[in-house]
């Protein structure tokens, strides 16, 4: 998560880590704002439902957690360069890609939620 954190932070995101532990000095240098919740993979629901839209990396059991969780809330799914065999979420090949995925599936989420989205 450090490399997407460093990525986000290059182009001016506002960077968030929700912490496995108790440590918010656990977090990667690229965080900015570290959420310490103490619940260990847990933590995952919080993740997955403060998220407009999720880009799955290659994993293991926590990533298809995470996965799980995003089609069980309604939340959008980009897998770039993973997770191939579940047909059910969108891939990409290219990082780029995977994030304007994300991003305008975010957007037509909330737009459908009638919500205003922060987006930009």
């Amino acid at each position: 998560m450090a490399a997407a954190a460093r990525g986000a932070q290059s182009t001016g995101g506002l960077t968030v880590g929700i912490l496995p532990g108790y440590q918010r000095a656990d977090a990667n240098p690229h965080i900015e704002i570290a959420i310490a919740t103490g619940i260990g993979e847990a933590r995952n629901v919080i993740v997955v439902a403060s998220a407009d839209a999720v880009v799955a990396l290659e994993g293991e059991g926590g990533t298809l957690s995470e996965i799980g969780l995003a089609l069980k809330l309604g939340r959008p799914i980009v897998a770039l360069r993973a997770w191939r065999q579940l047909e059910m979420i969108l891939h990409a090949d290219d990082p780029d890609a995977a994030v304007g995925m994300a991003l305008q599936l975010a957007g037509e989420r909330l737009k459908n939620q009638g919500q205003r989205s922060a987006l930009g």
